[in-house]
């Protein structure tokens, strides 16, 4: 079995957010509008697939379709650690992120989904099967809400089954002292038995974050996400130092080496490598097996949770998954027969390789037209 065409595509769509009347563009974040959909064929008709961000998706396309293809093209799609060996040396020598990252996760995740497929296994199995199921949280708190909203909306995604929240901070104008507010809101609404996450998507100052967390310490959080500019480790083990509150972070990292320098820092309680950004299952294993080493658990951040589910269901570290309102939406038009939340947890499909059928009329009507 050899790769023989790797093909890729920008697309868009619109989601619908609980309690807000208009559609929103994109999948979650203002900036949030694309999202790059990639096909690897082999050459006994075997297919795979995957999807990543709105990070440059027009080079994302053109790395994998004019670089990448030429360096893999008749590689035995299987054996992932040879196709990741030919194109650190090729392409990345000098251990980049950015495009060349979002590229190599496409390309793997697929690579992995034909793998599955080619063994009649899930992902998850091959990867090592530690469980067929996994929690989950929603990721719900949109900036959009103000603070009535926000607790109307934690209290729906209760109703649906969820006993784990996450919401947005650092983007509000009232700065660390409304995210204190808006913490405190979902907590009185859902009570002392509910976990909530706050998410600065690497917004704050160290001070700043010092302050959030200062405030809000006795509202019992399971952990504050990426709370600092630049994910920068020192200044994040410094926070740790001086709050009780878990810190969270490595959903956008690009390589096992930027995901190693948080942990030798000691910067973090929970890893997250998700396999959509950091170079694939191959890559999200092998940091999850330093983060075991370490005794750190793997969550997931960072959306497209119908991938990451498969690296927390097969490894032996991994512990809950997000559940992001928006990925989540683009994720059951894109694939209508994948996963759902049930009761707080997700089942892996029991089908091989990723388990997911691409609808190809919401492909074709989600296309952005080539610039």
């Amino acid at each position: 079995m050899k790769i023989k065409n790797i093909r890729a595509s920008v697309h868009t769509t619109s989601i619908e957010v609980p309690l807000l009347r208009e559609r929103v563009t994109g999948y979650g974040r203002e900036e949030q509008k694309e999202f790059v959909f990639c096909e690897v064929e082999t050459d006994d008709g075997l297919t795979g697939v995957a999807v990543t961000g709105h990070f440059l998706a027009r080079s994302v396309v053109a790395a994998l379709e004019h670089h990448f293809l030429p360096v893999v093209r008749d590689m035995d799609p299987r054996e992932v650690e040879a196709v990741h060996q030919r194109v650190w040396r090729s392409l990345n020598p000098r251990t980049m992120t950015g495009v060349v990252s979002s590229a190599l996760s496409l390309l793997d995740i697929a690579l992995w989904d034909i793998a599955g497929k080619h063994a009649g296994r899930s992902v998850a199995s091959l990867l090592g099967g530690a469980r067929t199921q996994v929690p989950t949280y929603a990721t719900f708190g949109f900036p959009q809400y103000d603070r009535d909203q926000l607790a109307e909306a934690a209290k729906l995604q209760l109703d649906l089954g969820f006993r784990a929240l996450k919401l947005v901070v650092g983007v509000d104008k009232g700065g660390w002292r409304e995210d204190a507010a808006r913490v405190r809101v979902v907590r009185e609404a859902v009570g002392d038995d509910i976990d909530i996450m706050i998410d600065a998507n690497y917004l704050f100052t160290p001070t700043d974050a010092k302050m959030l967390c200062r405030a809000i310490e006795d509202c019992d959080l399971t952990w504050f996400e990426e709370p600092l500019h630049q994910n920068d480790a020192r200044a994040m083990a410094d926070l740790r130092a001086h709050t009780r509150i878990p810190l969270a972070a490595g959903q956008m990292e690009g390589h096992r080496w930027r995901l190693r320098e948080l942990i030798e820092h000691q910067a973090i309680d929970i890893l997250q490598p998700n396999a959509c950004y950091c170079g694939g299952f191959t890559e999200a294993r092998k940091a999850a097996h330093l983060a075991q080493i370490y005794n750190l658990p793997v969550a997931h951040g960072g959306g497209w949770p119908l991938f990451s589910l498969h690296t927390l269901a097969g490894l032996m570290n991994g512990w809950i998954l997000e559940w992001h309102l928006g990925m989540g939406q683009v994720g059951e038009r894109l694939f209508p027969d994948s996963p759902r939340p049930k009761d707080g947890h997700i089942t892996v499909p029991d089908r091989p390789g990723l388990g997911l059928t691409v609808d190809r009329d919401v492909l074709q009507d989600t296309l952005l037209p080539a610039a």
